[in-house]
Protein backbone atom coordinates (compact mmCIF):
# COMPACT_ATOMS: atom_id res chain seq x y z
CA UNK A 1 0.00 0.00 0.00
CA UNK A 2 1.45 3.07 -0.85
CA UNK A 3 0.87 5.85 1.81
CA UNK A 4 0.17 10.02 1.56
CA UNK A 5 2.90 12.55 1.69
CA UNK A 6 4.00 12.85 4.99
CA UNK A 7 6.50 15.94 4.80
CA UNK A 8 7.51 15.96 8.44
CA UNK A 9 7.38 12.35 9.14
CA UNK A 10 10.37 11.41 8.59
CA UNK A 11 12.85 8.41 10.75
CA UNK A 12 15.65 11.46 12.56
CA UNK A 13 19.32 11.07 12.20
CA UNK A 14 19.66 12.91 15.42
CA UNK A 15 18.30 12.83 18.71
CA UNK A 16 15.62 15.37 19.33
CA UNK A 17 18.31 16.89 22.16
CA UNK A 18 20.99 17.38 19.34
CA UNK A 19 18.67 19.34 16.90
CA UNK A 20 19.26 22.89 18.86
CA UNK A 21 22.90 22.96 18.75
CA UNK A 22 25.84 22.69 15.50
CA UNK A 23 28.74 23.19 15.83
CA UNK A 24 30.48 26.36 15.70
CA UNK A 25 31.14 27.41 12.18
CA UNK A 26 28.18 25.06 10.95
CA UNK A 27 25.51 25.69 8.33
CA UNK A 28 22.21 26.94 9.89
CA UNK A 29 19.43 24.70 9.38
CA UNK A 30 18.09 26.76 6.27
CA UNK A 31 21.32 26.99 4.34
CA UNK A 32 21.78 22.66 4.89
CA UNK A 33 18.32 22.32 3.80
CA UNK A 34 19.24 24.26 0.40
CA UNK A 35 22.27 22.47 0.33
CA UNK A 36 20.50 19.14 -0.20
CA UNK A 37 19.82 17.37 -3.45
CA UNK A 38 17.30 18.74 -5.48
CA UNK A 39 13.18 19.45 -5.19
CA UNK A 40 10.87 16.37 -5.07
CA UNK A 41 9.71 13.28 -3.29
CA UNK A 42 11.29 10.32 -1.99
CA UNK A 43 9.90 7.16 -0.91
CA UNK A 44 10.77 6.11 2.05
CA UNK A 45 9.66 4.21 5.83
CA UNK A 46 6.55 3.75 4.00
CA UNK A 47 5.53 7.15 2.66
CA UNK A 48 6.48 9.36 0.41
CA UNK A 49 8.67 12.66 1.78
CA UNK A 50 10.08 15.78 0.59
CA UNK A 51 13.79 15.49 -0.29
CA UNK A 52 14.92 17.82 2.80
CA UNK A 53 12.30 15.56 4.98
CA UNK A 54 13.53 12.06 3.51
CA UNK A 55 16.17 10.45 6.19
CA UNK A 56 17.32 7.33 7.55
CA UNK A 57 18.76 6.21 11.01
CA UNK A 58 22.31 6.35 11.47
CA UNK A 59 21.92 3.09 13.11
CA UNK A 60 20.52 1.74 9.76
CA UNK A 61 23.04 -1.17 8.59
CA UNK A 62 23.08 0.49 5.00
CA UNK A 63 24.94 3.32 6.36
CA UNK A 64 26.90 1.33 9.33
CA UNK A 65 27.66 -1.72 7.00
CA UNK A 66 27.01 -1.54 3.65
CA UNK A 67 24.41 -4.18 4.40
CA UNK A 68 21.47 -3.45 1.69
CA UNK A 69 21.28 -3.49 -2.06
CA UNK A 70 20.28 -1.50 -5.06
CA UNK A 71 19.43 -0.97 -8.54
CA UNK A 72 19.35 1.88 -11.01
CA UNK A 73 16.84 2.17 -13.22
CA UNK A 74 15.82 4.47 -16.67
CA UNK A 75 12.78 5.74 -17.78
CA UNK A 76 12.76 7.16 -20.94
CA UNK A 77 9.90 9.32 -23.24
CA UNK A 78 6.99 8.09 -20.27
CA UNK A 79 7.78 4.78 -19.71
CA UNK A 80 10.20 3.19 -17.19
CA UNK A 81 12.46 0.55 -19.03
CA UNK A 82 12.31 -2.72 -17.98
CA UNK A 83 11.19 -2.42 -15.21
CA UNK A 84 10.14 -6.10 -13.98
CA UNK A 85 13.37 -7.19 -14.55
CA UNK A 86 15.00 -4.75 -12.50
CA UNK A 87 12.97 -5.77 -9.56
CA UNK A 88 13.48 -9.03 -10.16
CA UNK A 89 17.85 -8.56 -9.97
CA UNK A 90 16.58 -6.35 -7.04
CA UNK A 91 15.09 -9.77 -5.17
CA UNK A 92 17.88 -11.76 -6.44
CA UNK A 93 20.84 -9.96 -4.79
CA UNK A 94 18.20 -9.49 -1.40
CA UNK A 95 18.21 -13.38 -1.79
CA UNK A 96 21.84 -14.01 -1.94
CA UNK A 97 22.21 -11.69 1.26
CA UNK A 98 18.97 -13.12 2.75
CA UNK A 99 17.51 -9.81 3.39
CA UNK A 100 14.18 -9.74 3.18
CA UNK A 101 12.33 -6.72 1.04
CA UNK A 102 9.24 -5.44 3.03
CA UNK A 103 6.69 -5.47 0.36
CA UNK A 104 6.53 -8.23 -3.15
CA UNK A 105 7.73 -7.27 -6.18
CA UNK A 106 4.46 -6.40 -7.81
CA UNK A 107 3.73 -3.66 -5.05
CA UNK A 108 8.34 -2.16 -5.65
CA UNK A 109 6.92 -1.77 -8.77
CA UNK A 110 4.13 0.69 -8.41
CA UNK A 111 6.06 2.11 -6.10
CA UNK A 112 8.47 2.73 -8.53
CA UNK A 113 6.10 3.88 -11.12
CA UNK A 114 4.23 6.11 -8.45
CA UNK A 115 7.60 7.69 -7.14
CA UNK A 116 7.96 8.78 -11.37
CA UNK A 117 4.35 10.18 -11.57
CA UNK A 118 4.57 12.10 -8.34
CA UNK A 119 7.85 13.74 -10.12
CA UNK A 120 6.79 14.75 -12.87
CA UNK A 121 9.19 12.18 -14.14
CA UNK A 122 8.77 11.39 -18.23
CA UNK A 123 12.64 11.00 -18.65
CA UNK A 124 15.07 10.61 -15.77
CA UNK A 125 16.83 7.83 -13.19
CA UNK A 126 15.27 6.28 -10.64
CA UNK A 127 17.26 4.54 -7.82
CA UNK A 128 15.87 1.96 -5.60
CA UNK A 129 18.05 0.90 -2.46
CA UNK A 130 16.88 -1.30 0.16
CA UNK A 131 18.87 -1.75 3.72
CA UNK A 132 18.92 -4.18 6.14
CA UNK A 133 17.49 -1.56 8.25
CA UNK A 134 17.63 -0.01 11.89
CA UNK A 135 19.49 -2.30 14.50
CA UNK A 136 22.52 -1.56 17.00
CA UNK A 137 26.04 -1.24 16.35
CA UNK A 138 26.76 -5.00 16.07
CA UNK A 139 26.96 -6.45 12.91
CA UNK A 140 24.30 -9.52 13.17
CA UNK A 141 21.70 -8.52 10.83
CA UNK A 142 19.16 -10.20 12.99
CA UNK A 143 19.07 -7.01 15.24
CA UNK A 144 17.84 -5.48 12.43
CA UNK A 145 14.01 -6.38 12.59
CA UNK A 146 12.80 -5.03 9.41
CA UNK A 147 14.97 -3.42 5.91
CA UNK A 148 14.12 -0.03 4.69
CA UNK A 149 12.92 0.35 1.23
CA UNK A 150 14.64 4.24 -0.39
CA UNK A 151 12.67 4.90 -4.08
CA UNK A 152 14.61 8.25 -5.71
CA UNK A 153 13.78 9.64 -8.67
CA UNK A 154 15.44 12.07 -10.94
CA UNK A 155 15.06 13.85 -14.21
CA UNK A 156 18.93 13.72 -15.27
CA UNK A 157 21.84 11.87 -14.35
CA UNK A 158 25.24 12.76 -15.93
CA UNK A 159 28.20 9.60 -15.96
CA UNK A 160 30.94 11.51 -17.86
CA UNK A 161 30.74 14.55 -19.23
CA UNK A 162 31.79 14.20 -23.06
CA UNK A 163 30.20 10.44 -23.28
CA UNK A 164 28.96 11.31 -26.60
CA UNK A 165 32.51 11.57 -28.19
CA UNK A 166 33.92 8.76 -26.34
CA UNK A 167 35.86 8.24 -23.10
CA UNK A 168 39.37 7.35 -22.24
CA UNK A 169 40.35 4.43 -19.86
CA UNK A 170 42.74 3.51 -17.58
CA UNK A 171 43.74 -0.40 -16.19
CA UNK A 172 43.26 0.05 -12.55
CA UNK A 173 46.04 -1.76 -9.68
CA UNK A 174 42.36 -2.85 -7.57
CA UNK A 175 40.77 -6.21 -8.79
CA UNK A 176 37.59 -6.90 -8.88
CA UNK A 177 36.32 -8.53 -6.50
CA UNK A 178 36.61 -12.57 -6.19
CA UNK A 179 32.71 -14.33 -6.44
CA UNK A 180 33.65 -16.22 -3.26
CA UNK A 181 34.60 -12.79 -1.67
CA UNK A 182 31.97 -10.08 -2.27
CA UNK A 183 30.21 -11.36 -5.58
CA UNK A 184 30.14 -8.74 -8.09
CA UNK A 185 26.52 -10.11 -8.85
CA UNK A 186 24.98 -9.03 -6.18
CA UNK A 187 24.60 -5.35 -6.46
CA UNK A 188 25.32 -4.55 -3.00
CA UNK A 189 25.57 -0.77 -1.42
CA UNK A 190 29.72 -2.05 -0.74
CA UNK A 191 31.63 0.11 -3.48
CA UNK A 192 34.63 0.46 -1.97
CA UNK A 193 36.22 -1.59 -4.47
CA UNK A 194 34.66 -0.22 -7.46
CA UNK A 195 35.83 3.57 -5.58
CA UNK A 196 38.99 3.24 -5.31
CA UNK A 197 39.40 2.17 -8.65
CA UNK A 198 37.25 5.36 -9.60
CA UNK A 199 39.52 7.46 -7.36
CA UNK A 200 42.51 5.67 -9.50
CA UNK A 201 41.12 6.80 -13.04
CA UNK A 202 40.84 10.33 -11.33
CA UNK A 203 44.08 10.76 -10.19
CA UNK A 204 45.18 9.68 -13.86
CA UNK A 205 43.28 12.23 -15.54
CA UNK A 206 41.00 9.26 -17.35
CA UNK A 207 37.28 9.27 -17.16
CA UNK A 208 37.02 5.09 -16.26
CA UNK A 209 38.54 2.64 -14.49
CA UNK A 210 38.97 -1.06 -16.54
CA UNK A 211 39.43 -3.71 -13.86
CA UNK A 212 40.57 -6.96 -13.87
CA UNK A 213 40.05 -10.23 -12.04
CA UNK A 214 42.02 -11.89 -9.60
CA UNK A 215 43.15 -14.30 -12.87
CA UNK A 216 44.32 -11.10 -14.65
CA UNK A 217 41.41 -11.30 -17.43
CA UNK A 218 39.12 -8.18 -17.87
CA UNK A 219 36.23 -8.09 -15.70
CA UNK A 220 33.98 -4.66 -15.80
CA UNK A 221 34.43 -0.75 -15.40
CA UNK A 222 33.67 0.76 -12.06
CA UNK A 223 29.96 0.74 -12.75
CA UNK A 224 29.87 -0.50 -15.86
CA UNK A 225 30.24 -3.41 -18.46
CA UNK A 226 32.78 -3.72 -21.05
CA UNK A 227 32.45 -5.09 -24.43
CA UNK A 228 35.13 -5.07 -27.06
CA UNK A 229 34.79 -5.16 -30.81
CA UNK A 230 37.34 -7.30 -32.94
CA UNK A 231 37.91 -8.46 -36.77
CA UNK A 232 35.46 -11.53 -35.58
CA UNK A 233 32.72 -10.52 -33.17
CA UNK A 234 31.66 -8.63 -30.39
CA UNK A 235 33.24 -9.70 -27.00
CA UNK A 236 32.23 -9.39 -23.29
CA UNK A 237 33.64 -11.00 -20.41
CA UNK A 238 31.47 -13.72 -18.76
CA UNK A 239 29.54 -12.28 -15.76
CA UNK A 240 31.11 -14.54 -12.88
CA UNK A 241 33.58 -11.71 -12.11
CA UNK A 242 31.01 -8.81 -12.84
CA UNK A 243 27.66 -7.81 -12.19
CA UNK A 244 24.31 -9.24 -14.66
CA UNK A 245 24.25 -6.21 -16.20
CA UNK A 246 20.37 -5.30 -17.76
CA UNK A 247 22.08 -2.96 -20.29
CA UNK A 248 24.63 -5.90 -20.94
CA UNK A 249 21.70 -8.12 -21.39
CA UNK A 250 19.98 -5.99 -23.92
CA UNK A 251 22.78 -5.12 -26.39
CA UNK A 252 23.20 -8.91 -26.24
CA UNK A 253 19.83 -9.20 -27.66
CA UNK A 254 20.36 -6.08 -30.08
CA UNK A 255 23.39 -7.74 -31.50
CA UNK A 256 21.09 -10.47 -32.81
CA UNK A 257 18.62 -8.63 -34.40
CA UNK A 258 21.44 -6.25 -36.18
CA UNK A 259 22.83 -9.31 -37.06
CA UNK A 260 26.24 -8.90 -34.80
CA UNK A 261 27.90 -11.42 -33.83
CA UNK A 262 28.07 -11.65 -30.24
CA UNK A 263 30.31 -13.91 -27.48
CA UNK A 264 30.82 -14.05 -23.88
CA UNK A 265 34.39 -15.38 -23.60
CA UNK A 266 37.55 -14.31 -21.29
CA UNK A 267 39.79 -11.77 -22.67
CA UNK A 268 42.87 -10.16 -21.89
CA UNK A 269 44.50 -6.13 -21.81
CA UNK A 270 46.02 -6.99 -25.09
CA UNK A 271 42.61 -7.83 -26.58
CA UNK A 272 41.38 -4.60 -25.70
CA UNK A 273 44.63 -2.70 -26.68
CA UNK A 274 44.77 -3.95 -29.81
CA UNK A 275 40.71 -4.66 -30.36
CA UNK A 276 38.96 -2.30 -33.61
CA UNK A 277 36.34 -0.76 -31.05
CA UNK A 278 35.05 -0.72 -27.16
CA UNK A 279 32.48 0.99 -25.47
CA UNK A 280 30.52 0.61 -21.75
CA UNK A 281 26.97 0.32 -20.98
CA UNK A 282 25.12 0.47 -17.69
CA UNK A 283 21.74 1.67 -17.44
CA UNK A 284 23.14 5.22 -15.95
CA UNK A 285 25.63 5.50 -18.73
CA UNK A 286 23.60 4.11 -21.28
CA UNK A 287 26.38 3.20 -24.00
CA UNK A 288 29.55 5.39 -23.82
CA UNK A 289 32.18 4.86 -26.48
CA UNK A 290 35.68 3.89 -25.80
CA UNK A 291 38.67 6.13 -27.31
CA UNK A 292 41.58 5.07 -25.37
CA UNK A 293 42.79 2.87 -22.98
CA UNK A 294 46.06 3.35 -21.13
CA UNK A 295 46.63 6.02 -23.41
CA UNK A 296 46.87 3.49 -26.40
CA UNK A 297 43.92 4.53 -29.00
CA UNK A 298 41.21 2.08 -29.51
CA UNK A 299 41.00 1.07 -33.24
CA UNK A 300 41.71 4.32 -34.98
CA UNK A 301 40.65 6.46 -31.80
CA UNK A 302 37.01 7.01 -33.53
CA UNK A 303 33.57 5.78 -32.81
CA UNK A 304 33.28 2.73 -34.54
CA UNK A 305 30.83 1.18 -36.87
CA UNK A 306 29.60 -1.36 -34.59
CA UNK A 307 29.61 0.89 -31.73
CA UNK A 308 27.16 3.36 -33.39
CA UNK A 309 24.96 1.14 -34.99
CA UNK A 310 24.25 -0.48 -30.85
CA UNK A 311 23.71 3.19 -29.82
CA UNK A 312 21.14 3.78 -32.61
CA UNK A 313 19.67 0.72 -31.42
CA UNK A 314 19.69 1.00 -28.06
CA UNK A 315 18.29 4.45 -28.06
CA UNK A 316 15.45 3.60 -30.29
CA UNK A 317 14.69 0.73 -28.21
CA UNK A 318 14.73 2.19 -24.95
CA UNK A 319 12.37 5.55 -26.23
CA UNK A 320 9.73 2.38 -27.34
CA UNK A 321 9.29 0.13 -24.74
CA UNK A 322 8.61 -0.18 -20.85
CA UNK A 323 5.74 0.70 -18.52
CA UNK A 324 3.86 3.91 -18.52
CA UNK A 325 3.86 6.23 -15.83
CA UNK A 326 1.08 7.92 -16.48
CA UNK A 327 -2.48 5.96 -16.38
CA UNK A 328 -4.04 4.95 -20.07
CA UNK A 329 -6.41 8.12 -20.48
CA UNK A 330 -10.06 5.97 -21.10
CA UNK A 331 -11.47 5.20 -24.39
CA UNK A 332 -14.52 7.63 -25.41
CA UNK A 333 -16.84 6.76 -26.87
CA UNK A 334 -18.57 7.43 -30.07
CA UNK A 335 -22.10 8.04 -31.24
CA UNK A 336 -23.44 8.76 -34.24
CA UNK A 337 -19.91 9.83 -35.71
CA UNK A 338 -19.74 12.44 -33.28
CA UNK A 339 -16.83 11.35 -30.08
CA UNK A 340 -18.62 11.88 -26.83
Amino acid sequence: MIRETSPSGAQTAVSEGARGSRPSGGAAPEEARASRPGDGLVYVSGAFRTSADASVSVFDHGLLYGDGIFEGIRAYNGRVFRLERHIERLFDSARAIRLEIPHPAAEVCDIVVETCRRNGISDGYIRLVVTRGPGDLGIDPRKCPRAELIVIARPTLTMYHAAAAGIRMITSTFRRNAPDATSPSIKSLNYLNNILARIEANDRGADEALMLDRQGYVAEATVDNFFIVTEHAMLTPPTATNLKGVTRETILALAVGLGIRAEEKPFTLFDVWTAREAFICGTGAEVVPVVSVDNRPIGDGAIGPVTGRIIAAYGELVRSQGRPIQPAAPAREFVAGYRV
